[in-house]
């Protein structure tokens, strides 16, 4: 469980599981640096992750606008879990992982 980035040629991909919390952030942080600063695409594998704190959620945003500045593709895959989508809801990023389609 936790955090687990596998890097390619052309993309990076970092896979979320289980509870993504504060005592992650630290990894969860260098695995998106490391990413970010490799260049191609960086998908974020989250169908595996039961929740995600305040703490992860930012990070993920901070990502995502850093990956918009530098024009970097960024996106998200798997079906994201009710729990996981609650929190983003209620912390207004839902617009960070696009809703499942049976949501």
């Amino acid at each position: 469980m936790g955090v687990a980035l596998e890097q390619g040629e052309e993309s990076s991909t970092i896979r979320l599981e289980g509870a993504i919390d504060i005592g992650l952030a630290g990894e969860l942080k260098a695995a998106l640096l490391k990413a970010l600063t490799s260049g191609g695409e960086l998908r974020i594998s989250i169908g595996g992750a039961t929740d995600l704190d305040v703490a992860a959620m930012q990070l993920l945003w901070a990502a995502r606008r850093m990956a918009d500045a530098s024009e970097m593709r960024f996106g998200f895959e798997g079906q994201v879990q009710e729990r996981v989508t609650a929190a983003l809801d209620g912390s207004g990023l839902e617009f960070l992982v696009p809703k499942n389609k049976s949501n």
